[in-house]
């Protein structure tokens, strides 16, 4: 005897669909000692952020350039990281890069993976994010310069700060200041375009080489 399906059972139909599994970036956040990186993280971050920051010591004086930044009392050793989700289905994972020349070996293992980068820069000391910026051209990583509005700082303009650092049209300049969590966020939005952007203009330019 054959028995009836159970009436509960609908059709396949009417099972709701699986929802695909967010995308995750990888993003570095660099620049100069004491711009920023450690409270960019930590404010824009929604899970508790990892960060490797130890106290500075005499044994820096002379090795930490800490001009314009004599406040500081601690420096990240490692990497700083944390977690934002910037609408349904895309998730930025941070990495925040150490910024004194000692730990610049580390670099390379950060930003394996990474499709782009903020380079974070204070106009008190601007000179600081040119080694970032000249890392990152380098290996053809898209990145946005996040000018962090320190409130002793000097005021440029977007197009004076992309003029200081020669990097043309090519990246967008952002300032903001990364206390706040809308700052930071508005600066990772604008990399995210940044990104589209720039994978749309290869994709053309593929396209037309065909």
């Amino acid at each position: 005897m054959v028995s009836k399906p159970s009436e509960e059972a609908g059709p396949a139909e009417d099972a709701e669909p699986v929802p695909a599994p967010p995308i995750a970036v990888k993003i570095l956040v660099a620049g100069g000692f004491g711009v920023g990186k450690t409270t960019l993280v930590g404010a824009v971050s929604e899970i508790r952020p990892l960060q490797t920051e130890e106290l500075l010591t005499d044994r820096g004086v002379g090795v930490d350039d800490t001009a314009g930044v004599e406040r500081k009392t601690t420096t990240t050793v490692a990497m700083d990281f944390g977690r934002i989700t910037i609408r349904d289905g895309l998730v930025l994972y941070l990495f925040g890069t150490p910024g004194q020349d000692r730990f610049w070996f580390m670099w390379d293992e950060l930003s394996f993976g990474a499709l782009g980068a903020v380079v974070l820069a204070d106009t008190r000391r601007l000179a600081d994010c040119f080694p970032a910026v000249d890392y990152f051209e380098n290996r053809g990583l898209p990145f946005v310069i996040g000018v962090n509005c320190f409130d002793d700082g000097y005021d440029y303009t977007a197009g004076e700060i992309r003029e200081a650092l020669d990097v043309g049209r090519g990246a967008p300049v952002v300032l903001c200041d990364v206390r706040e969590r809308a700052s930071g966020k508005e600066v990772l939005t604008t990399l995210v375009k940044h990104l589209l952007a720039v994978h749309e203009r290869q994709n053309r330019e593929n396209a037309s080489a065909l």
